[in-house]
């Protein structure tokens, strides 16, 4: 009931409804609010003095009468009404419950200082909720209907709120009431019942009932019968349908709603209440739904306190961590610093140690040769003066020799690189990483066309989580598991080579690094018949509609994957003998034709692209590498490159290659590449600059290089002419492995993909 209380208070002072009166605009003022904020107008500025002078205006022309009352929060806090030109200014204030309203006039000044009578005026009222405006009639305010109704339910407000479950015998402190009587319509506490209303005499026959049932009586008062606004005598006994409010008898006597639609009043009495009950029918859903959400915030709340603990504590495990990981390298590089003052130490030492054996053997000689010099017997001193001559001169010839330098200086040439470190620290910051949510198929994109059936989809709309990129899977056309067809960054893939008459199944996902979506709708697609040859293209109605795709060979068992926007792609083919029937020899091999071209966001910089990122050649006369787009993992591709330029016999090289190839340096010079590097003459094999299996026949302008990779063998084979050039160049190849070239400016290059395998490998793998 409390929740109740601001619809029963009046929105100009607050206070619960005294006398309320309807407005035309259907809110509700006090009778005395009402005559507070009435507004004079001039004759000559009314509506109705318009109206008669032709203006077309109704008594709720709203649009006109708005004109009269624009107010906003911005306001000053003074308004005049612009629709009058000679309406007063007056200040406007606010009510208790925030609503703009306009005090009473102000009282007339005396007599004799009194201007010239302006001419007559009306009464003009803006309800303060919508500021709709309107100009009252000769009845002023007695045009209002009075809302009885509203009385009624303020007043059994009032009295639910004021009842006192207590004694209304008790004398002095009244006691918590035990019944009340229905036919004395009194509270009895349980020594006055006993005392004032025994059960006995005329008093037997009285129904006692508890307080709380009692006062739920108590409030249900008597039905007040409303009479006419116009007609003060007369109760309302019918309904205007057109004016929307109850009226007399003598109203419909007098003629002003003569012409109009009447109803029984009891009868519309129940439509509307019935009317009424429908509707919060659907308010009490939402109120339930709203009850719901609140707890559903609550449960929030307690759940982001619970988060918040939690993600303090990885927060601070994770700090410590890097401040243990941090310690752990001071004590290693202190353990450099102590090493390194321990060798200085000892080299230092050691010199001193070698220089103070050698000064001492320079002393002597010095005093032994001062000794000699002293003796007078000149054979004796002849016979060993040239051995001590040749002895100074060698010890004075070692001590010039670097043995008076230090070996070791007393500075450390050590220098802490914490820069790197610092500017990761200042970095260090949270990024919101979640699983991304389920992709969208844009339906309205998807369509077929000839042999290929192209999917497209994006990620819903609000979704603000990053994605790394999307994995497309494809079943079998018979109801099998599930394969990854197309996985990268791309959100359009064409598959093409579907079996005829089938039904093949297609959903999507998104990743990154927190994990992986859940899939998105399935999309079920039924080919057409082998029959059907004409050109069509047909968007997909809904999910889990049927489709008519088309191909080419009911029998290929292969699956091209052809993005169409540029970017790197991920091509990965999975399929098993018991999913797909097979014809041939060929497709025994269970190749997949891929359509890709050269990347320019992974090549060298001095590479040049044309015909479509087809074409490739460099402006540097270095060798530099570009990738393709397309990475493969599993299955059997094939590709060609034409040499559309060769100047001055320089060595192109062409193969695979991991993503994270040197690009300033000739193919095959790491061991992230496995390459054929070719001249005019011959060609060599080359991996982890390791040059293996000469090969007599080069290149020209206008040959052909044929590169085939054959991951179900593991192995990598070349040739130039359509003839395999050399034996089988690696195996073991595992992995992911993308399509590459080395060149300079002398070569230029155009790449051709989307081709069946050469006959030579085809007929040896036939045998086989």
């Amino acid at each position: 009931m409390e929740e109740m209380e601001e619809e029963l208070k009046c929105p100009v002072c607050g206070s619960f409804y005294r006398e309320p009166i309807i407005l035309p605009c259907s809110h509700n003022l006090c009778q005395a609010c009402a005559r507070n904020i009435l507004v004079q107008t001039p004759d000559s500025e009314s509506p109705q003095s318009r109206r008669a002078s032709g203006s077309a205006v109704s008594d709720y022309d709203y649009l006109d009468l708005d004109k009269m009352s624009l107010y906003s929060e911005a306001d000053s806090g003074y308004g005049s009404y612009g629709g009058f030109a000679s309406a007063p200014t007056t200040p406007c204030q606010k009510s208790p419950n925030g609503v703009r309203v306009f005090p009473p006039a102000a009282p007339p000044p005396p007599a004799a200082l009194a201007p010239p009578l302006p001419p007559p005026r009306n009464a003009c009222l803006t309800c303060p909720q919508c500021h709709r405006s309107l100009v009252l009639d000769e009845r002023g305010l007695r045009g209002f209907p009075r809302n009885r109704l509203l009385e009624g339910v303020i007043d059994r407000y009032q009295q639910g709120r004021a009842a006192a479950l207590r004694c209304q015998l008790c004398e002095k402190a009244p006691k918590e009431a035990a019944v009340m009587c229905e036919q004395c319509d009194v509270f009895y506490c349980e020594p006055c019942r006993l005392r004032c209303h025994p059960p006995r005499g005329p008093l037997a026959k009285h129904r006692l009932v508890p307080p709380a049932q009692g006062r739920v009586g108590r409030r249900l008062s008597p039905r007040k019968i409303s009479t006419c606004t116009d007609h003060e005598l007369e109760n309302h006994s019918m309904y205007c349908v057109q004016c929307k409010s109850p009226v007399c008898y003598q109203c419909l006597e007098e003629g002003k709603h003569s012409s109009h639609e009447v109803k029984a009043l009891g009868a519309m009495w129940k439509l509307h209440k019935s009317q009424l009950s429908q509707a919060l029918n659907g308010l009490s859903d939402r109120a339930k739904e709203a009850k719901e959400f609140l707890v559903q915030l609550r449960n929030m709340v307690q759940q982001i306190q619970e988060n918040s603990v939690e993600f303090e504590a990885c927060l601070v495990a994770q700090c410590d961590a890097l401040i243990d990981a941090l310690n752990r390298r001071k004590a290693q590089l202190l353990s450099r610093v102590n090493k390194e003052h321990e060798h200085k130490l000892k080299v230092v030492r050691d010199q001193i140690s070698h220089c103070t054996v050698k000064l001492r053997q320079t002393t002597g000689l010095m005093e032994y040769c001062l000794e000699v010099i002293k003796e007078n017997d000149p054979s004796g001193f002849l016979q060993i003066s040239d051995a001590l001559i040749r002895r100074v001169h060698l010890t004075e010839d070692q001590w010039g020799k670097g043995t008076l330098t230090p070996r070791m200086t007393t500075d450390f040439d050590l220098n802490l690189d914490n820069g790197p470190l610092l500017q990761s620290i200042h970095q260090l910051d949270f990024v919101q990483m979640k699983v991304p949510a389920p992709p969208i198929l844009q339906l309205e994109e998807c369509c077929t066309h000839n042999n290929s059936a192209t999917l497209s989809w994006k990620q819903p709309p609000l979704s603000t989580v990053q994605v790394e990129g999307y994995i497309l899977e494809l079943d079998d056309g018979n109801g099998g598991q599930f394969r990854e067809v197309y996985v990268g960054k791309e959100t359009m893939c064409t598959v093409d080579g579907l079996h005829f008459n089938s039904t093949y199944s297609a959903r999507v996902k998104a990743f990154n690094k927190t994990g992986v979506s859940p899939y998105s709708k399935t999309l079920v697609l039924q080919t057409s018949e082998e029959t059907q040859s004409e050109e069509q293209t047909l968007p997909f109605p809904v999910p889990l509609e049927r489709l008519q795709l088309r191909r080419m060979s009911p029998f290929s068992s292969t699956l091209n994957l052809q993005p169409s926007f540029p970017g790197r792609s991920y091509f990965e083919l999975r399929s098993s003998a018991h999913q797909l029937s097979l014809h041939s020899s060929l497709q025994s091999l269970n190749s997949a034709v891929a359509w890709f071209s050269f990347d320019p966001a992974s090549a060298h910089a001095d590479i040049i692209f044309s015909n479509d990122n087809l074409t490739v050649t460099c402006n540097s006369y270095d060798d530099r590498v570009v990738l393709g787009k397309t990475g493969f993992s599993k299955g059997l591709h094939y590709w060609e490159l034409s040499i559309d330029r060769y100047d001055n016999h320089p060595d192109p090289a062409f193969g695979v290659a991991r993503i994270d190839v040197l690009k300033d340096a000739m193919l095959g010079k790491d061991d992230k590449a496995w390459a054929m590097y070719v001249d005019n003459n011959r060609s060599w094999f080359m991996h982890n600059n390791s040059h293996t299996n000469r090969t007599e026949g080069g290149i020209t302008k206008g040959a052909t290089v044929g590169v085939l990779l054959d991951l179900t063998r593991r192995t990598l084979t070349f040739s130039i002419n359509e003839d395999q050039q050399g034996p089988v160049a690696f195996e073991n190849l595992e992995g992911l492995f993308f399509p590459a070239v080395s060149l300079n400016r002398n070569v230029q290059v155009t790449l051709h993909t989307g081709l069946p395998v050469p006959e030579f490998y085809a007929s040896r793998s036939a045998m086989q």
